[in-house]
Parts: C-alpha cells; structure tokens; sequence
C-alpha cells in the first residue's frame, strides 16, 4: 500500500517534561523522512479527545502510525486501528521513567527511538492473515480415561465435533479399575463409588462425540486444520481430517520389578494397582495361600521421589495408600494398617482424609525411611526402616506390604526407544541396522509423519512426560495443535486431570479458531504475520529445518524447505538460522532490525551499546524496571525481538561496522528447567553467538564486546545492574575502532 504517515507524540506520563518536542520534531522530520505537517504532539494520546485526534487524520487517509507514547505492552487496545500499519515507540518506560529529565541523553534516547520506529514503519507492510482452504474443527482426543472422557465432554459440550480413540475394548482407563474412590464431599470421611462410569455413558450417549475403541492411530500427517489421521480399528482403518488433537493417553505403573530392595518378587509383597485389583474382587488375601491378610504394610515412594527410579512425586499414591488402608480396615475391622511414608502429601480437601485416617485406632501412620524387606516365616515379612518419627530403628512384621509405586507417562516406552535410536545414531549403529535389529520398535501412539519424529518430545530430564513448556503454556506441546492432558503431562489425581482436561479442550478450540482467521496460535496469539522466505535464494542448506522447535518446515524430495504455516509460531526462529537471510515477516526482517541498528547515532565521544531484548520475558523485565523508576543507562539502546532465536548474525556485522561499542542479548532462562516462550531461542542464540566470538577474536575485536545474559521476568530489579555491568566492561576495553571509519 502507498503510506501515509502519522507520527504522533504524547506529553503525558511525564514524557513532556523529559524530552523537548521541539527539538525532537526536527531530527524525525530529517532522519526519517517524514513530512514536518505529519509529526504531531498531544497532551494525553491515549484520551478519548488523543485517540480522536488519531482517528480524524485516519478519516483523512493517513494509515501509516507512529505512536510514541507508553510500552506497547500497555494500552493496546485504546491504540488498535484496524486497517493502519500501527508501530508503537516506547518514550515512557525508555525514556521519561529511566533517564534525567530535559538532560542530553533523555533527548539522544528519544530522537533515536522514534527514528527507529518510523524506519521500521517505513520498511515493514501490512500484515494479511494467511487462510488455507478445507481446514476441519474437529478435535481427536487419544485415550478413553478421566481426562480423555472430560476433553471429549467439555469440547462436545462447546458446539464442537468430537472424535475419541480409545486403545481398550472400554472406555474408563484406570479410573474403571477402583474399587472405591477418595471422598469428593463434605466431610471428606467415606470413600465413594467411582465417578467414571457417568462420564463414559455421557460421551457413550453425546451426539457431537464418535468413539473408536480398541482402536489406535496408524498416521497422523498435516497441520493444525489439516490433521490427516488414519484409525486402525479391528483390522479396519479410516480416515478422516480434524483440526486439532488433545493428548490424554495417560499413564502405567512404574515396572515394579526394579525395586526389589523392597522385597518385589516376594509371594506376600504386591503393587498398589494389584491391591485395587484384589479389594475389587471383595477380599483382602495374602497371594501366597490365600489367607486373609491382616497385618497389612504400605511403603510409600516405592520409586519415585528416588533418583535411581523416579525422580518426582508421583502425586496420587499417599491418598491411593490411605484409600487402600481403609480397604483393610472396612473389610476387617481388626485388620491392622501401617503406612510407612516420607512426607504425606494430601493437598486441598483431602487434608481432611488423612486427618480423618490419623484417627483410625487400627492405622498406624509413621515416617521412615524404609531400608529393606525380610522374610519373618510362615510367608510373614518384616519392614525394616529408619529415621523414623521415634528416631529409631524399627523393624515390623506384616503378613502383606503393599508398594506404593508411582506412574510414567504413556508415552515413556516410545521416547525410550527414541532416545536409544539417537545414541545409535551417534555410534553409526543405525546405519549398520545393529539397533534396529536388536531393539523391538515400541507401539507408538501419535505416529506423526514429523520429521522430527513419530511422538511428542518429552521435557528434559522428566522421564518421558510430554513436553508441554509447562512454566509458560500449560497443554501445549512441541507440535503445534496438539495438547496434552492429564499423566501423560505430569502425575496428577483424577480431580485434577479433569480439571486438565477441560483446560486443553479450551486450548484446542482455541487453536482451530484461530486457524480459521489465519493467525498464529500461541504465544503470539494476536499475530497475523507469517514466515515469507525468498525461495529462489534458498541453498537447501538445512538450518531452518532443524532448528524450528515446533516442525513446522518439512522438505519435499529434492531436500528443499517448505512451511507448513499452521504449525508455525511466528517466534522467527528460521529467520535467525538463515545465512542468506530471505526468510522475513511483514513487521520483523533481517533488513528491518538492521536497518534500525544502523540508524542510531553514533558520536565519537559517547559509548553506544544495544541491547536485542526477547520480547517475552526480557523486554516485560526492562517495562518492570521502568516502573519501578530504576534507571538503566542512557549509553544503551533497547530493540525488541520476537526471541532470541530469531537473532540473525548480520545484526551484528550491522552494529559494530556502524561503530556500536557492544552488542547483548538479553532473553530467557535455558536448560534442563527453560522458560523460553519458543522452548530453544536463548540456547540456539548463545550456540549461535559462541562461534561469533571466536569471529570477532580473530579480527581482534574483543569478544566481550557481545554477550548473552539470560533473564526471568521477575529478576527487573536486577536486570539494570547487569546491563551497567556490561556497559563498564565495555568501557574498559575501549571505543569500537571502526568508529573512525
């Protein structure tokens, strides 16, 4: 479109009594080419009479806006016009809030913060949202449990076609398996029926929901709205389309014939699953002879909480062992039941379980670290622990020890066999077939025609469960459309993976509405932007490909990269990937960054940092520290990048051949617990940028001219004292030598 521009500068918030418009409104009239009569000033922008103000010039044909005003983190929707190119400059937190007012440097912040926004105005274009055709609502839902019951009913419930999987001949999962269940109601004393069977005859009987049981996915291939899934049923297999798909494959028990230090393959020492199995048939026995047990031995933690087994809580084994107690003690009142716990963890109103269990004359309740499990005759055992709540040593015998064991994630056998097929992959084993051959292939769940793989990554260092990026977006996975609920996310009580379920519903409607209006689904839930390559410059080389951390670029035969835009989070990860820079978005491209690095004033007397800040947590953080007026130094100049992993090497070509002193990049927290909004951008940075400084050594431009600090969002406190820590260290070194040229 031919652009009109509209620049516009408010004088509140304190903005007025920092900078001086009247020498402002000269340098954006020269460096930015803008026409004089266009660059306007207002007392509050973001009043009815400011927006109308706006809003008259828009009548009047100018859709080009440069508003410099608050964060754009604020107020934006007092400064949305639809049909305009809108770009927001930050003069109050980066200026009126950080800086002295009326000084020199709050008017050198000011000029070069406008002149880039109305370079990036000028070199950016309309965003038009990218719809393709045929796209399906429909949401599949793997697995028949509580949260696969509960997402098919609060999907179906929302006006939503819904099609569920169900491996077994019934639906139920384990839920379908208790006995009895922990109370749900006041006073939270007596074990009820199992609430499962209601929801099977709900979804069983709901006109939006088709069941397939004893049923698996075959493929699944496409996009978000362009899911082609093929069902395996009884030796059959149908095809269909649906839009998104919600993962609640659940969980199993964790392979009890690990722990025999505490005594698994004893006749008289069973799992907790075989205690629900055995109440449910109506007797508590010991399986050696058959006798009725009634001395019974509950060892909690049996794996889990252990890092030699499993390294978290398994969540809801403390009720399950206090429920299974009161199975003994119902069924025989002079049973005894003794629970050997590390910590007892019985959150919300099962608090008043346990309490009501700790009153019970024939439970006995002790902490203890249990050491081993021995034979005392006659099939009668003893559990010898220590640390107890006495101090001592203690040694008891039971006619039956139940283990608590914990759960892994459905998806664990696959992610085990992936990870052993990429070690082999390392040691060339795969090549040769030595692996392949050696090792069953698992029955996978998903058998996404991926790339990247058949199933879902799993989080780092957490046994398998699917990888959601559970400390920014809950439900949501690697694989764009696809949510996971309940244990296949992390353990949880049937209470809770309802609750689950219900909130990877609402994510899965959201993702095929969103679909449906051509824009992106998380985290830039707003954004209408996609990925637009220059393919007749592309090499193949590949980097775009393997570092997107979502898959949403494949290649067709010949190795050449494709997008697949509905799985695309727009976080311009391929665009920091390319070497021949052709991938751009309409409002972020290498040309634009570049172009307003290159903008900024460089004086020969003054140091000049620039600081490339992720926009989700780092650029909040720098927000939080205006706030609070904590200053950050005027040397510095704040950009704002979609992630660090959109960070293309240019930009630092750009920066210190203009004569840029130092270059950071500032963004998330990576490792084993990340938090980066787009899973590898900080980590894909600091690799990136490792090889930059070795660059930048070998020109004998030192390399700690360029760094990477790493943030959360609730460290704002400190942030300014890490980037004046840089700025120091900068000046030691000493003025870029390329400013003289």
């Amino acid at each position: 479109m031919e652009k009109k521009f509209g620049v516009y500068f408010c004088k509140g918030c304190g903005i007025g009594e920092s900078v001086s418009f009247e020498k402002l409104k000269p340098r954006v009239s020269g460096k930015g080419k803008v026409p004089v009569d266009c660059i306007k000033e207002h007392p509050v922008l973001c009043s009815p009479e400011g927006l109308e103000f706006i809003k008259n010039d828009i009548k009047e044909g100018t859709n080009t806006i440069i508003i410099g005003a608050c964060s754009p983190r604020v107020k934006y929707a007092e400064f949305d016009f639809p049909g305009t190119l809108t770009e927001r400059v930050n003069l109050r937190e980066f200026v009126a809030w950080t800086a002295e007012p009326m000084s020199a440097d709050a008017q050198s912040l000011a000029d070069d913060y406008m002149v880039m926004g109305i370079l990036k105005a000028q070199k950016g274009g309309m965003p038009e949202p990218n719809i393709l055709p045929d796209l399906s609502k429909t949401i599949l839902v793997i697995g028949g449990g509580m949260s696969g019951l509960t997402s098919a009913i609060e999907t179906a419930n929302a006006g939503y076609q819904v099609v569920l999987v169900e491996k077994e001949a019934e639906l139920g999962g384990w839920g379908a398996k208790l006995y009895k269940e922990t109370p749900r109601q006041y006073p939270f004393d007596k074990l009820e029926e199992p609430g499962i069977f209601a929801r099977i005859k709900e979804v069983e009987s709901h006109p939006n929901i088709k069941v397939f049981k004893s049923s698996v996915l075959e493929k699944t291939d496409g996009q978000p709205g362009l899911l082609d899934i093929t069902i395996k049923t009884n030796g059959n297999s149908e095809s269909m389309r649906v839009g998104a798909v919600i993962m609640a494959a659940g969980w199993k028990p964790y392979d009890a014939s690990k722990l025999e230090y505490l005594g698994y393959g004893k006749p008289n020492v069973i799992t907790n699953v075989q205690m629900e199995e055995m109440a449910k048939k109506g007797q508590i026995i010991r399986p050696s002879d058959g006798k009725e047990a009634k001395k019974v031995a509950f060892i909690q933690c049996a794996g889990s909480r252990d890092a030699n087994h499993l390294p978290y809580c398994s969540s809801f084994c403390c009720a399950t062992s206090l429920k299974q107690a009161k199975y003994v003690r119902e069924k025989n009142g002079e049973a005894l039941a003794m629970v050997f716990y590390k910590d007892i963890r019985t959150p919300g109103q099962t608090e008043l379980f346990y309490k009501s269990m700790q009153n019970d004359p024939g439970i006995m309740l002790t902490k203890a670290e249990v050491t081993g499990i021995s034979d005392a005759g006659n099939g009668n055992l003893f559990v010898e622990a220590d640390n107890t709540l006495l101090g001592e040593k203690i040694k008891v015998e039971a006619d039956l020890v139940v283990l608590a064991t914990g759960i892994v994630p459905a998806t664990r056998a696959p992610q085990e066999y992936l990870d052993g097929l990429t070690e082999a992959q390392k040691k060339g084993d795969v090549a040769k077939n030595s692996y392949l051959e050696a090792t069953p292939k698992p029955d996978f769940i998903l058998n996404l025609t991926y790339r990247q793989g058949p199933e879902l990554p799993s989080l780092e260092g957490a046994s398998g469960f699917a990888d959601s990026n559970f400390i920014c977006f809950q439900y949501e996975t690697r694989r764009t459309g696809i949510y996971a609920a309940g244990c296949v996310r992390q353990p949880m009580t049937m209470a809770d993976a309802a609750d689950d379920a219900a909130g990877a519903a609402m994510k899965a409607i959201q993702c095929v509405e969103h679909v449906a209006k051509g824009i992106a689904v998380h985290p830039r839930a707003w954004d209408t932007t996609f990925p637009d390559p220059m393919m007749i410059k592309c090499t193949s080389c590949k980097r775009c490909t393997e570092e997107c951390p979502f898959g949403a670029i494949d290649e067709d035969e010949k190795g050449t990269p494709f997008y697949r835009l509905n799985r695309c989070r727009r976080c311009g990860t391929c665009m920091g990937a390319c070497p021949e820079r052709i991938v751009s978005f309409k409002d972020f491209s290498v040309d634009i960054v570049g172009s307003m690095i290159k903008s900024i004033e460089v004086d020969e007397d003054e140091f000049r940092i620039i600081v490339l800040a992720c926009e989700n947590d780092a650029y909040p953080a720098l927000d939080s520290a205006a706030i609070k007026r904590i200053k950050i130094n005027p040397k510095v100049r704040i950009i704002p990048v979609r992630c660090l992993g959109s960070t293309n090497l240019v930009w630092v070509t750009d920066a210190f051949s203009k004569g840029i002193d130092g270059l950071v990049l500032l963004g998330c927290k990576y490792g084993e617990n990340y938090q980066c909004h787009f899973v590898k951008g900080s980590e894909l940075a600091n690799y990136r940028f490792s090889k930059v400084k070795e660059t930048l050594d070998k020109l004998q431009l030192e390399s700690d001219r360029c760094q990477l600090l790493q943030i959360s969002i609730s460290e704002y406190d400190n942030l300014p004292k890490l980037i004046n820590d840089f700025v120091e260290r900068v000046e030691e070194i000493g003025p870029n030598p390329f400013k003289e040229f």
